[in-house]
């Protein structure tokens, strides 16, 4: 895939990226719970929002987006992937930086697990979902540590009348049209001038997907084709918040969030039955209280704070073999994890004069982490290990406003982390590993001009490092690793040239980008006491770049137009690893669409997702090669039968496309579905 000659005159005289600005705190009006904002764009038109940095619940629905995972895929800049393998899960790319080197949060508290950071994208439902924000490269300092390459925040919504409902339900259907699941959401809120309240339920069920018909099965694998084995997910989602706006300028609110998830993962096509590892989640659970507020201090100055309590609770299961009824085999076990975290930030913004803001702000982390495995064929289980862990950060930021047209923003910040106890159990007992703290200085600057009301370029740097988990300092591998307690932060400096334009009814977005990343973790393998291991060392080191393009037309009053593009180079050494490539991202990758509304009510919209080759391992780790580019079709047709009733009905991967992401994974064929929707 190329770029066409108009395409790339376009992108050379149109650098752009939405310029990231704080929230101002006001309550307003919006159905988008702006105390849990991290970043704030301009308004969103009329229908679906799919910009460089903002994807809107309207996009979410339309397209039929359930998980964030494939929501995130809409944008440009953000590639969903596979990590293959055992674990199976489902993964998101900004700007080919990982999910360890992008934090997640959910309202501005972010979501993270202690022990391996791997979340699941697939298991984080969208229906409730107002926005999802992405800050790619330049994410503020002041929003917390650890966002190297970005960040990624969801939105929930939040009342704007004294009475609304929805409720919305989808049933999917397989290649045949058979039933393989379904989607509901159901939402009841009230809004008045002193106070709001909302509560919201989803709930996905995926009894199964079909894999394409392309698909041949292979001599003495796992897989037969037709329904994907192991495929069967659950997953639903409580959101309940109460605020409290007493004034113009003030907010208070307190919300609860509660997800609880059940997973299998489909094994290796290739591989035989023989060598896979059959685990199964029964329950993936993380729920968070928290309490968000904005306070105005007088005419000049704000008050932010954060305080929140999080849990995640998690069991592996390993059985003997696919029938998943016996643990009798010495790989078979049952892992548990139970994870809790307290934190809070406070952030301080200052106007010290017309032309020139100050803002402070302050984090405070404490993550609980506690394992323990039940092993067989004896079934005796380990005592409890416990790990406890302090992460702080201080920031600064200043936007001083040069002239009219021109501002400057600039930003540091200093983390640190405390370690104040890690445990593991080996040789039949409890081992208490070397306590090694560690810091990191961030530091970023954003220039941005805006001429005129039609026009906004910026250029930004942005110099950020992630501090390591608990599981690339200390984890065992099953036996095949050793621990390194010192192992140091990664650190990625981050540049940017973008802007946006309005040609009349045309919109279009652009960016540039270059990251240099140093002290990358890497698995390095040698000998340890004759023994053939390895260890996470700060021994890598590369270099991304690339482009992003954005369009959106409104043609005549029926027809709205839009698209992305992106292109991703990533260039990662692993030295102890000749043969290494960075996985899971696509050189190329677009979304293009259309809302075509030939009569009152009915919308008809044509969509493709696209993406060239990207690179990926087999499971032996010995053979990297490229592959999982596609064009898949699809379709959402959906008709108001009367104000606040709408039906659709659609399909996802039209065609039957075969493409595999992650070596020995085929994705979904064709699927339909039937949707409902009723609010007022």
């Amino acid at each position: 895939m190329r770029l066409s000659t108009a395409l790339a005159a376009s992108l050379s005289c149109i650098l752009a990226t939405p310029a990231l600005a704080q929230d101002d705190g006001a309550p307003g009006k919006s159905d988008t719970f702006t105390l849990g904002q991290i970043i704030v764009t301009t308004p969103s038109e009329k229908g679906p929002t799919i910009s460089t940095s903002t994807l809107d619940a309207e996009a979410i629905r339309l397209f039929q987006r359930g998980s964030l995972d494939d929501a995130a895929n809409l944008m440009p800049g953000v590639s969903a992937s596979n990590s293959g393998g055992s674990r199976n899960e489902r993964l998101i790319y900004v700007r080919g930086f990982d999910r360890f080197q992008v934090p997640l949060s959910i309202d501005g508290i972010r979501v993270y697990l202690p022990a391996d950071g791997r979340l699941d994208y697939g298991r984080f439902l969208t229906a409730d979902i107002a926005q999802v924000q992405v800050a790619k490269g330049y994410a503020s300092v002041l929003d917390g540590p650890g966002a190297m390459g970005g960040a990624v925040n969801l939105v929930t919504r939040k009342p704007t009348e004294p009475l609304e409902a929805e409720a919305r339900g989808t049933l999917t259907l397989g290649r045949d049209a058979e039933y393989t699941g379904y989607n509901l959401f159901a939402l009841l809120g009230t809004r008045h001038d002193a106070w709001y309240a909302q509560a919201s339920y989803t709930r996905n069920f995926q009894d199964h997907w079909d894999l394409p018909d392309g698909y041949t099965p292979v001599t003495g694998s796992a897989e037969d084709g037709g329904h994907r084995g192991f495929s069967r997910a659950g997953d639903w989602r409580l959101n309940a918040k109460l605020g409290f706006t007493p004034n113009a300028t003030d907010e208070y609110s307190l919300s609860y969030t509660r997800q609880e998830g059940s997973k299998n993962a489909p094994l290796h096509v290739i591989d035989s039955a023989s060598t896979q590892r059959n685990w199964t989640w029964p329950y993936w659970n993380i729920d968070s209280i928290y309490f968000l507020s904005t306070t105005a201090l007088g005419d000049q100055a704000t008050l932010k704070t954060r305080v929140y309590r999080n849990g995640f609770d998690n069991l592996l299961r390993a059985f003997d073999d696919a029938a998943q009824t016996t643990q009798t085999k010495g790989r078979a076990f049952n892992s548990y994890y139970a994870d809790t975290a307290w934190g809070g930030s406070a952030q301080l913004e200052v106007k010290v004069s017309d032309a020139d803001q100050l803002s402070l702000a302050a984090h405070y982390r404490r993550d609980k982490h506690t394992e323990w495995q039940q092993s067989f064929p004896s079934g005796s289980t380990e005592p409890k290990q416990t790990s406890i862990e302090d992460t702080y950060s201080i920031a600064a930021e200043n936007r001083l406003t040069l002239t009219p047209e021109l501002s400057l923003a600039a930003g540091a910040s200093f983390d640190w982390r405390d370690l104040k106890r890690a445990e593991d159990y080996a040789s039949g007992a409890l081992i208490a590993y070397p306590l090694y703290n560690g810091s990191a200085f961030n530091a970023q600057g954003q220039l941005v001009w805006r001429p005129d009301a039609e026009i906004s370029l910026h250029a930004g740097i942005s110099s950020r490092a992630r501090f390591p988990t608990l599981f690339e300092r200390f984890s065992s591998r099953f036996g095949g690793a050793v621990s390194n307690p010192a192992l140091k932060a990664e650190r990625a400096t981050n540049y940017e040239i973008g802007g946006t334009h309005d040609f009349g009814p045309l919109h279009a977005e652009a960016t540039v980008f270059y990251s240099h990343l140093d002290d990358v973790i890497v698995s390095f393998p040698f000998l340890y006491q004759g023994q053939s291991v390895s260890q996470s060392r700060n021994l890598g080191s590369g270099d991304y770049y690339g482009a992003e393009l954005s369009l959106t037309v409104r043609v005549g009053n029926s027809l709205n137009l839009g698209g992305n593009y992106t292109y991703t180079h990533r260039d990662l050494k692993d030295p102890s690893n000749t043969a290494f490539e960075p996985t899971g991202v696509p050189t190329h990758k677009a979304f293009v669409w259309a809302d075509w509304a030939p009569m009152d009510g009915l919308h008809i919209l044509p969509n493709a997702d696209i993406a060239s080759s990207r690179w990926t391992v087999n499971t032996a780790g010995t053979l990297y090669y490229r592959t999982g580019s596609y064009v898949l079709a699809n379709l959402t047709v959906n008709y108001e039968l009367r104000e606040g009733i709408e039906v659709g009905a659609g399909a996802r991967n039209l065609f039957d496309d075969y493409y595999v992401l992650a070596d020995g994974f085929p994705e979904p064929g064709r699927s339909f579905f039937l949707s409902f929707r009723y609010g007022f």
